[in-house]
């Protein structure tokens, strides 16, 4: 948190400035997890998400760089279940796991301009998760699955903008620590805590004032 709120100190440090440009906007998109656990015994059904808020870009002139940071609600799912080739399938043992998180991606750019048209952009930079939704879940009083309240992840992307306005982008998140992990004591008494990674590809749309 206080990496969040010294970034945020910067970005308005440099929008103060008589020389930088600021621009508000909103963005939203859809996502595409894949989330990863370290036991062989579970595989996931990864589902579609979503995500959408509000977004600040503060630009230097004549650099080609700038600083975007945002406020994302972002949605998404994964049904967990026992694999297929273990045990005889699923054994009735499946549930799906929601992740409701308020994003903050604080992103460096780097812009190369097509004229007045458009904007062609790099980017990376990195983002912190906090959990607002579901903590917990369980498949019966022995196995439950629980969700860390923050995450730390990176990054990494590109995009378009044009005619000043409409913004297009894809990028590549990825999770530096474990967004969660798995309790099944009657299962696996060997390896109870499980623990979960979730990598996520994002394509979004957004439009800047």
């Amino acid at each position: 948190m206080k990496k969040i709120i010294a970034i945020l100190f910067l970005a308005l440090g440099l929008s103060a400035s008589a020389s930088a440009q600021v621009k508000l906007g909103v963005k939203g998109g859809l996502n595409v997890s894949s989330l990863k656990l370290n036991d062989d015994m579970w595989a996931t059904d990864n589902k579609a998400g979503f995500f959408f808020g509000p977004m600040l870009k503060v630009s230097v002139p004549l650099t080609g760089l700038s600083f975007d940071l945002a406020a994302l609600y972002d949605q998404k799912q994964a049904k967990m279940k026992w694999a297929d080739d273990v045990v005889g399938g699923d054994m009735g043992q499946t549930t799906t796991i929601k992740q409701q998180y308020l994003d903050i991606p604080v992103n460096v750019r780097y812009g190369i301009g097509l004229g007045s048209l458009a904007n062609v952009f790099l980017f990376a930079g990195p983002q912190w998760g906090i959990n607002v939704g579901d903590k917990d879940f369980e498949w019966d009083a022995a196995s439950s699955y629980s969700l860390k309240k923050a995450t730390f992840s990176v990054n990494i992307g590109a995009g378009v903008t044009i005619l000043k306005h409409l913004q297009g982008s894809v990028n590549y998140n990825i999770e530096c620590n474990k967004s969660g992990k798995m309790h099944v004591e009657r299962l696996n008494p060997d390896k109870q805590c499980i623990k979960g990674r979730n990598n996520t590809w994002q394509v979004s749309v957004g439009y800047w004032f």
